[in-house]
């Protein structure tokens, strides 16, 4: 069962102890990311200098399920788009707010602006600082 959905941020502030890292670490059972944000988290090693086999090897014991990103995932991002575009909503967050939605679980996030969406996300923001 799914506990909860990880954003790219909530997975980057648990990989380098940032604040809200504790409440990532404190969900993990039964966690899953989007393959598009994993993805993005792996860019973002990239970006910081980091080897991405090291990435990958620290997430892969963190037990995430990571969910391939399929037709119906992609559909329901992009109709996601609309009422995303308005708030700087990026295809990485679409996707991981849909998969949000598909699970029908808690989304855990640095975003507080995904709050502005009218759409039944559970969302719970790991920080307070955006």
């Amino acid at each position: 069962m799914t506990s909860v959905v990880l954003d790219a941020s909530a997975l980057i502030a648990l990989l380098r102890s940032e604040p809200g890292a504790e409440v990532v670490r404190k969900s993990l059972a039964g966690a899953v990311i989007s393959a598009v944000n994993f993805s993005e988290v792996l860019k973002k090693t990239i970006e910081r200098g980091g080897p991405v086999a090291t990435a990958v090897s620290r997430i892969d014991a963190l037990s995430i399920s990571i969910i391939p990103f399929g037709e119906r995932h992609a559909a329901a991002a992009a109709e996601l788009y609309p009422q995303a575009k308005p708030h700087g909503l990026s295809f990485a967050d679409r996707a991981c707010i849909a998969l949000g939605l598909e699970q029908r679980a808690t989304v855990l996030t640095t975003y507080g602006k995904w709050k502005l969406l009218n759409i039944p996300l559970k969302l719970k923001l790991i920080r307070n600082d955006h």
